[in-house]
């Protein structure tokens, strides 16, 4: 398993607070406002600031006419699909343990890895990956007499997670030779415009102006989120092997389970605490190196 790089380090610890603290974010936002409004209004703020990073880095917008299908195809994978879903799911189920579902992802993206891109798993990462699947387990365990009455719910952040982790996959073998804040920003341009239409089709007669607490939980995601995470994810998404990248961000939901227990009062059981041991065995299956690299260093 590789490790790390200072750089991959660094983004990978301000992502992971980042994410892992939107999901009370999200919850408090969409408390009493239409959940597509909200994520595509926090899209929309989100585009300048990742607009700003280009300039000031001069990184180039353009996209070859060519690479627009593939980059289309990138974009519902690993943008359309997941924020649709994952922000209705976050509305239905209870707090910042809706992360959990979500974050499933790892999961997927083993299994698609073996199956379409004939990746080879090692002992270690397998080890990871059943670590992540017995905590996210546990850390549902308390979720099941809620989750059975609203199944479509579940069902949605389920898709949103394993087609996550498709885009994953495809955003890791993509053929497009362009930077990948290039890609992050037209994938977010896309997404605000389609979070737009679906809010119009399926919220319009709900659309207000939202109140001080969903403007601070927008202000948050469009700065925090889509001006910075969605970026860092990408770049790590693409520079290392899927599931070093889906693992290594396994810290996030427990962020999202505790600071939910905090900002929304929610009980946390003994099942959460043996659960944050096992994300901790699934993190550091993936960022220590291996004795073969450790020799060769």
């Amino acid at each position: 398993m590789p490790s790390f790089t200072p750089r991959q380090f660094v983004l990978l610890v301000l992502l992971t607070l980042a994410w892992g603290f939107n999901w009370p974010v999200m919850k408090l936002g969409v408390a009493d406002y239409p959940p597509l409004a909200f994520r595509a209004i926090s899209i929309w703020l989100g585009v300048p600031v990742l607009a700003l990073a280009l300039v000031v880095m001069k990184v180039p917008f353009r996209v070859p006419r060519a690479a627009w299908p593939e980059l289309v195809w990138l974009g519902a994978t690993n943008m359309f699909v997941w924020h649709a879903c994952i922000i209705l799911a976050v509305k239905a189920l209870s707090g910042g343990r809706a992360a959990i579902l979500g974050y499933t992802m790892p999961v997927f993206s083993a299994v698609i890895g073996a199956m379409l891109f004939s990746a080879v798993l090692t002992r270690r990462a397998w080890t990871g990956v059943g670590a992540c699947a017995i905590g996210v387990g546990l850390l549902l365990w308390h979720e099941l007499t809620d989750f059975a009455g609203r199944p479509g719910y579940v069902a949605l952040a389920l898709v949103a997670a394993a087609t996550w982790a498709l885009g994953t996959q495809l955003l890791r073998h993509t053929r497009i030779g362009l930077p990948t804040l290039t890609l992050s920003f037209w994938m977010t341009l896309m997404t605000a415009v389609v979070m737009t239409v679906l809010s119009f089709l399926f919220e319009r007669d709900q659309w207000r102006s939202p109140g001080a607490v969903t403007w601070g939980s927008i202000a948050y995601n469009a700065v925090l989120i889509f001006g910075f995470a969605h970026a860092a994810w990408f770049y790590l998404a693409r520079g290392l092997p899927p599931v070093a990248s889906t693992l290594s961000v396994m810290f996030i939901p427990v962020l999202g389970v505790f600071s939910g227990a905090v900002w929304l009062g929610e009980v946390v059981h003994w099942q959460d605490w043996v659960a944050v041991a096992l994300m901790m065995v699934a993190i550091a299956s993936v960022l220590l190196p291996s004795r073969s690299s450790s020799a060769k260093a």
